[in-house]
């Protein structure tokens, strides 16, 4: 299929690129160093040439090729090391056939969209997903590169409100071709960011900029999209120290911003820190509801859709003993001791100070990164009690 040029700054690369990308990628030193070890198909210490070789003998062709043979072993292996189960379960997605945009909460920078392609694969459905991704974690060539071939577009950040306006366009003109024409499903978190909290909102801006890509009213902006709110629970967040630190040092330097080495250190730990038990949760695609909005004002139409699908995200968490033992030790009760018991409690004590532990900062307020640990963790039954 030809690709309009206008979406070459921002697409992932085409089949026929997949070659030469890899190449490029493999010669990258850096990546090459990283790689070793996690696919089992190559050998631990494999050399460039050999990674080069192994590529052409695994017949990959296309992107989907690409994800199949090479991520998928990658991924599964972080699935063994790092997870104590995953599913995907909540309600059927309407066509097997069909393509959809799946946004959802924003638990890790990497695997949110990876996990869900290897939950797809599992159930034979025919592709995977392009996913959205800010070009500020695009810290080294290699990353964009790696990104690419895993069927990722580029968000840019950091532009002028002029600049952020054609870049919103251009971005939701590409979702709708990818959707519509190249038969692709698209994964897009709801937010700017991952929520530090927990606490999960869809950003009404997300959804305004979804509709720029067609012509017509905003339902008829939106209903090609086949949106599908989805829910992701993690059992345990490893990089929950990390931010209950950021939330430290944010409080005592207001200016205080996050460099690559954190970025770097945030996805590190993410993809290979415990998380436990993983769920995710499909809702019912917003096309059975949104004709329903029909009559609200335009100003309000994407505040009350994305309150609506926050209801959905919201009911669909998997809630966990942690969850409900956090809830009560913040609140200083015992309402949820029916979800949990003696040992639970004792565990997850015993796991917040441990991470509270690898916390290194000069003037370490440990009540304050305390109570920020159990507000990770007890949002999650504050909003799932308020979306029933």
């Amino acid at each position: 299929m030809k690709i309009p040029a206008k979406f070459d700054p921002i697409r992932p690369y085409c089949d026929e690129e997949v070659k030469q990308a890899f190449n490029e990628l493999v010669d990258d030193r850096q990546f090459a160093r990283l790689i070793r070890g996690y696919i089992p198909w190559l050998p631990k210490f494999a050399r460039r040439g050999m990674l080069k070789m192994a590529f052409r003998m695994s017949g990959v062709k296309t992107l989907l090729d690409f994800q199949m043979k090479f991520m998928r072993p990658i991924v599964d292996s972080v699935i063994k090391r790092s997870m104590t189960s995953i599913s995907m379960k909540g309600h059927p997605l309407p066509d097997p056939k069909g393509r959809y945009t799946f946004i959802s909460n924003h638990r890790d920078i990497v695997l949110d969209s990876a996990l869900l392609d290897i939950l797809l694969m599992r159930q034979d459905y025919e592709t995977t997903v392009e996913i959205a991704i800010g070009d500020n974690l695009l810290i080294y060539p290699w990353i964009e590169k790696l990104v690419r071939l895993n069927k990722a577009f580029i968000v840019r950040r950091s532009l002028t409100p002029r600049e952020m306006y054609k870049s919103s366009k251009l971005m939701s003109e590409y979702i709708h071709f990818a959707v519509t024409e190249k038969r692709e499903n698209i994964w897009i978190a709801q937010r700017e960011g991952r929520a530090k909290d927990s606490s999960d909102n869809t950003q009404p801006s997300v959804l305004k900029m979804l509709a720029m890509g067609a012509e017509g009213t905003f339902i008829e902006c939106l209903k090609p999209l086949n949106i599908i709110p989805l829910t992701i629970s993690y059992e345990y967040d490893p990089c929950d120290y990390l931010k209950a630190k950021e939330f430290q040092l944010k409080r005592d330097d207001p200016k205080y911003r996050k460099s690559r080495k954190d970025d770097l250190e945030n996805m590190k730990t993410g993809i290979m820190g415990f998380k436990g038990r993983v769920r995710y949760e499909c809702a019912p695609c917003i096309n059975t509801w949104l004709d329903d909005l029909e009559n609200i004002p335009n100003g309000y139409f994407f505040e009350e859709v994305a309150t609506r699908m926050d209801r959905e995200i919201h009911r669909g968490y998997v809630l966990f003993p942690g969850n409900y033992i956090a809830a009560d030790l913040l609140e200083g009760e015992r309402k949820y001791a029916d979800h949990y018991n003696a040992q639970d409690e004792e565990t997850f004590k015993n796991y917040i100070d441990g991470q509270l532990a690898k916390i290194d900062i000069p003037n370490k307020d440990e009540k304050f990164l305390y109570e920020c640990m159990l507000t990770m963790y007890a949002n999650p039954v504050k909003n799932k009690l308020a979306a029933k």
